[in-house]
C-alpha cells in the first residue's frame, strides 16, 4: 500500500474542464508554480506567466512559488509622463496627471484650491468607490508651490506610498488617492 504522501498529485492540462474534477480549490502551474482559481474558470487554460499546460491541485500544506524572474516589475512611472514633463518645462505650468481607461488625464490646476474627490462639484472628478465625495485638495500658493491636503476621507491620502494629512508637493511626486494614481508634474 502506497503511502499518501508519496504519490504524485492528478496532472491536469491545459484545455480540460474544471467541472470534470472539481471546481474548488486552485490549480498550481508545474512549470512555474502559478496559482490560478479553479471557481474562476471552465477550462483549464496555458499558464498566462509561462506557458505551460499541466497543472496539480494546489495543496494546502506547501506554498506555490512563481520565478521571480519571469514576473517583470510594474512601471514605476507611465510612459507618457516625461513628454507632460517637457511641456510643463516650456509653458512653466504644473499639471497632475493620471490614467483612465489606459489613456492618459491630464489637469492644470489655475485656482487657489483644486478640489479631487466623486462629488459633482470636484474640480477633478474620480469616479470609484474607493474615492471619498471630498478626497483631498492641492493647494497653489502665489510662489507656485503646491501641497496636497486630505480632506477627511475615508481611504487616506497618500504621496510616495506614505498616508498623509498635509505635504508639499515636488516635481514626480505620485498621489495615490483610492484606485487612482495621480503624478504630480511641476515644472523647474
Amino acid at each position: 500500500m502506497a503511502s499518501l504522501i508519496d504519490t504524485e498529485p492528478d496532472l491536469h492540462r491545459s484545455g480540460e474542464n474544471v467541472a470534470s474534477f472539481a471546481s474548488v480549490g486552485s490549480l498550481t502551474c508545474v512549470g512555474c508554480g502559478y496559482a490560478l482559481a479553479a471557481a474562476a474558470m471552465e477550462d483549464i487554460p496555458e499558464c498566462p506567466n509561462c506557458g505551460e499546460s499541466q497543472f496539480r491541485h494546489a495543496s494546502l500544506f506547501e506554498h506555490p512559488t512563481v520565478d521571480a524572474e519571469a514576473v517583470e516589475p510594474a512601471p514605476t512611472e507611465p510612459a507618457w509622463l516625461e513628454q507632460l514633463r517637457s511641456q510643463a518645462r516650456a509653458d512653466g505650468k504644473t499639471r497632475i496627471a493620471y490614467e483612465e481607461d489606459g489613456e492618459p488625464m491630464v489637469i492644470t490646476p489655475q485656482q487657489r484650491w483644486t478640489r479631487i474627490g466623486r462629488s459633482a462639484v470636484a474640480d477633478l472628478q474620480l469616479d470609484d468607490p474607493s474615492v471619498s465625495r471630498r478626497h483631498a485638495l492641492l493647494v497653489t500658493t502665489e510662489a507656485g508651490t503646491v501641497s496636497a491636503l486630505d480632506d477627511r476621507s475615508l481611504n487616506g491620502l497618500f504621496v510616495n506610498g506614505e498616508k498623509v494629512d498635509w505635504a508639499p508637493l515636488r516635481d514626480g511626486d505620485e498621489l495615490e488617492i483610492g484606485r487612482y494614481r495621480l503624478f504630480v508634474v511641476i515644472p523647474d
